[in-house]
């Protein structure tokens, strides 16, 4: 029997994941409501679909538990900061040295090789063992990116509990998805119609 698929439960990319594949990252465990919870990092398959999905790894990469664990680490840490930086907070030295130790895993440089029939030529090295190196440094570099730029000033947390994800804001949006759009708006009317007083 195998699992349902994961995704049907997930809401579509939050706004701005598009360009900035780190925010699709750090999107990746989803708070639903009802107390459910979905994480498209939770297995070591899950994992290596969402890779494979996003240009990371190869479908095959027959990703290991410990590689998943390494994912959802970083993970926990880039929340950590993007939430600092919504809140305006400091960053934790942890969350911090964790995306600096992923920055530097894979070489960005492309090595000097020597071919002896047709010379040197350059490549970036990239064997297997180090997809896992590679995929961290990317979604590193890819968050930097993102909390060093201009849009930045855009991330903010999705305003409808119980929903966890990040987005770029756009205008005054602050939710995520239609669905918590819907969730925030109907939440506030409740919220409205309890406070009137009721003639009878």
């Amino acid at each position: 029997m195998s699992e349902p698929p994961i995704a049907e439960f997930a809401p579509p990319p939050a706004p701005g994941a598009e360009h900035h594949l780190a925010l699709d990252f750090v999107n990746s465990a989803i708070a639903l409501p009802g107390g459910q919870f979905v994480d498209l990092l939770g297995t070591p398959e899950a994992a290596n679909r969402w890779l494979a999905d996003h240009g990371l790894a190869p479908a095959d990469a027959g990703l290991r538990e410990m590689c998943t664990a390494q994912l959802r680490s970083l993970r926990e840490h880039l929340r950590a900061l993007f939430a600092a930086r919504v809140d305006g907070l400091p960053a934790l030295p942890a969350a911090l040295s964790a995306v600096n130790d992923a920055l530097t895993r894979a070489p960005t440089a492309a090595l000097l090789h020597w071919d002896e029939r047709s010379g040197p030529y350059r490549a970036a090295p990239h064997p297997v063992n180090e997809i896992l190196d590679h995929a961290l440094a990317t979604l590193a570099a890819n968050a930097a990116d993102l909390l060093t730029g201009p849009d930045a000033e855009r991330l903010t947390a999705c305003g409808s509990t119980p929903c966890n994800r990040y987005l770029l804001r756009h205008g005054r949006r602050h939710w995520c998805s239609t669905r918590c759009g819907d969730r925030a708006r109907a939440a506030r009317a409740y919220a409205r119609r309890g406070r009137t007083p009721h003639h009878g």
